[in-house]
């Protein structure tokens, strides 16, 4: 039997779980309300919030498993990439947690676990990818194309070289003036609204890169001089404009991921990152793969949004292999994949 512990504070979110044998039996995640005051994510504030919740969320997660500390077999946590601050809780948490129980420590690639969430085993009955994949990770830092071809072997053969697709939606939101976080919001109003009410530009870029800043700057410009015309046009087209921009967000993705499945040969693409709760992303998607006979794999929502079973999950496959590391570990707020 092993039992791990996975400790999960890149951001915003306090999270922890327990994986045993793979299954899991425990996942708690803790949102950070202070945020929304101020429209985006504060980090230092996160990183109090941390602080104040990381003991509490540890002891929920093993009275859920019902689990008892000297029952833990190694302790897992995001290493990064993410906030630097927040990274530190989790990191010091999980340090001190290990060497009081004698146990090993487990460090995890916030955007590998991602895309290993894949392989959460749970209740419920799921199909998982087979090797080699493509993973599409896209979330509020993040917009990668990856071929996975094991585990531990992760190609990046497209992302973002300026915003990524979830700061995209959000900084939406805040120029349309709809509270944080703005993502879920915009996915909303969309599904009331016509998306071909407004065209939006799609970065023409080399390759299967991304780009989103110019996106970004055209729906400034676009509702700035709409509301010279009209000081009523947002409550009139709010549904019209999320709709149009979800689709212009989703349709440069997708556009990417058809490249890359072409150009690979590989026929199976999974969705992982926060966005990928977006329901028309997750829609668009299967479509794309049913007209393509591509397989397509979509995570259950609580694994797309940043949780500990995914770090678990992670740290448990490295357990297998021994893969420790000491005491000496530090955050890296950059981590790459």
């Amino acid at each position: 039997m092993t039992v791990i512990l996975g400790i999960e504070s890149s951001c915003d979110e306090t999270a922890a779980a327990i994986i045993m044998n793979g299954k899991l039996l425990a996942n708690v995640v803790v949102e950070q309300e202070v945020h929304k005051k101020w429209g985006g994510v504060v980090p230092e504030l996160a990183s109090r919030a941390h602080q104040q919740n990381i003991v509490p969320v540890i002891d929920q997660t093993l009275a859920l498993a019902g689990i008892k500390a000297n029952d833990i077999d190694g302790v897992a946590f995001t290493r990064g990439p993410g906030l630097l601050g927040s990274l530190l809780v989790g990191a010091s948490f999980a340090k001190a947690f290990a060497l009081a129980l004698g146990k090993p420590l487990l460090e995890v690639n916030h955007m590998q676990a991602h895309i290993l969430a894949h392989f959460i085993e749970d209740s419920r009955e799921r199909e998982k990818p087979e090797f080699p994949f493509l993973c599409l990770t896209v979330s509020g830092g993040h917009t990668q194309l990856v071929r996975v071809d094991d585990f531990k072997t992760f190609s990046i053969i497209g992302e973002t070289i300026d915003d990524a697709a979830g700061e995209t939606f959000d900084k939406t939101a805040k120029i349309l003036g709809l509270p944080y976080p703005g993502g879920p919001l915009v996915d909303k109003l969309a599904k009331e609204g016509n998306s071909k009410a407004f065209k939006f530009p799609i970065a023409q870029i080399p390759g299967m890169d991304f780009s989103f800043s110019g996106l970004k700057t055209a729906i400034l410009y676009f509702v700035r001089d709409e509301l010279k015309k009209d000081s009523t046009f947002l409550e009139k087209q709010m549904a019209n404009i999320c709709a149009s921009v979800q689709y212009t967000i989703v349709k440069t993705l997708l556009d990417r991921v058809e490249m890359a499945m072409k150009q690979t040969g590989i026929n199976q693409i999974a969705l992982a990152g926060g966005v990928s709760a977006n329901t028309e992303l997750r829609a668009s998607i299967q479509e794309l793969g049913k007209k393509n006979n591509w397989s397509v794999f979509i995570p259950p929502i609580e694994y797309c949004t940043d949780n500990a079973a995914m770090i678990a999950m992670n740290g448990y496959l490295k357990f297998l292999e021994n893969n420790f590391v000491g005491q000496d570990i530090a955050p890296s707020a950059r981590l790459q994949l």
